[in-house]
């Protein structure tokens, strides 16, 4: 149908109305419609995003997410930990109710008691190789290897030395045999014994004499203390003077001048009994059977020496060294230097009696002493 715009002319000259079409064919094919859409199977749709239409001109094109906060806190960067890795169940833990329960399992005491123990080792060793290091545990471990029977004929053999044959001292292989197996060997628990029997019975005898005092014990064991420490020095500077090499150690002198607090004893125990008769009596007798133990005893020791370097030997006392006389042979000789020896044995066998002397003299009353009367 076509349309006439003349026809809209009026007779009048001017211009009529148009008529509205209703007829919606007249007006020719509709525009084609795009298809509907249909996703596919298994497909799932984006997240709506509120429509843009209408945005301000600086906004177009550019998507917002409406699900960030623009407005909350950011957090801190942890630099601790690297990323996709838990943190430590430490960390998470900040109340201690939860420390303290943490700390009450089963597993994590059993820890703390292992990494304890492990300390405690490691301290127990940091100390013994320090006190080894001035002290020779190892050694003295030998020197107090004895039980009863031993300490008894010890005893017997210091009072009694004439009836005893055999003085050499056994070995095993290398190494001297401990006391308990040997009765020839020198111990240190007799002399350790005797030097507290002594202080015990050299204030009770000041007791009976109303001489007693704390300070006089004190006395009594320090000067004891003194004495042996000095003999321990005059010996060792003897021997490095004389230039004399024995099979001597400094514990084996130390065990020998520490017998004659047996001596010592039995002098006071007489005095108690007999008064000074008793006590110069028993003196007499212990310094000769002292002198006799000690000559018999060191005579090994001292004539075997040699003058060859001293080598490392278990205990570190009494070994016999590489390429010196076998004391075993019974007509070994002895090498060089043997009358420097016997005069050294002579000195010790001497001074130990009157050491003896001088440490108890003036413990002995020289009357007896009556108990004071109360007056009234």
């Amino acid at each position: 149908m076509n349309f006439n715009a003349s026809r809209n002319v009026g007779q009048a000259g001017g211009l009529r109305k148009a008529k509205r079409v209703s007829d919606v064919a007249a007006m020719g094919a509709p525009a084609p419609q795009p298809p509907a859409y249909s996703p596919a199977p298994g497909f799932s749709p984006p997240p709506s995003y509120s429509p843009t239409f209408g945005a301000p001109p600086h906004q177009e094109g550019i998507q917002l997410d409406a699900g960030q906060d623009f407005g909350a806190p950011q957090q801190p960067p942890n630099y601790g930990y690297m990323g996709g890795y838990p943190q430590s169940p430490m960390a998470a833990m900040a109340s201690p109710g939860q420390i303290g329960s943490m700390l009450q399992q089963p597993v994590v005491q059993d820890m703390a008691l292992q990494y304890g123990n492990q300390l405690a080792a490691a301290g127990r060793e940091a100390v013994q190789r320090e006190i080894g290091r001035y002290v020779p545990v190892a050694r003295l471990r030998y020197y107090f290897a004895v039980d009863t029977r031993y300490v008894l004929r010890k005893l017997m053999l210091i009072l009694f030395p004439y009836t005893h044959k055999e003085w050499m001292v056994k070995y095993d292989q290398e190494s001297p045999v401990q006391p308990r197996y040997d009765l020839n060997a020198p111990d240190l628990y007799l002399p350790a014994m005797g030097y507290v029997t002594y202080v015990l019975l050299a204030g009770f005898m000041l007791g009976l004499q109303h001489r007693f005092s704390p300070e006089q014990i004190s006395m009594q064991a320090s000067s004891a203390l003194a004495y042996i420490v000095f003999e321990m020095l005059v010996y060792t500077v003897t021997l490095y003077i004389t230039h004399t090499h024995t099979n001597l150690r400094t514990l084996d002198l130390l065990a020998y001048s520490g017998y004659k607090y047996t001596a010592m004893i039995a002098s006071l125990l007489a005095a108690l009994v007999a008064g000074r008769t008793g006590y110069y009596s028993m003196l007499g007798y212990c310094s000769i059977a002292l002198s006799y133990f000690l000559v018999k005893t060191l005579r090994v020791q001292v004539l075997a020496g040699s003058a060859a370097p001293e080598p490392a030997a278990p205990y570190g006392y009494g070994a016999p060294y590489p390429g010196s006389a076998n004391p075993y042979a019974d007509s070994y000789k002895p090498s060089g230097g043997t009358k420097r020896r016997v005069y050294f044995l002579l000195f010790v066998a001497i001074t130990q009696p009157l050491l003896c002397w001088w440490l108890t003299y003036h413990l002995v009353p020289a009357a007896t002493v009556a108990a004071p009367v109360p007056t009234r």
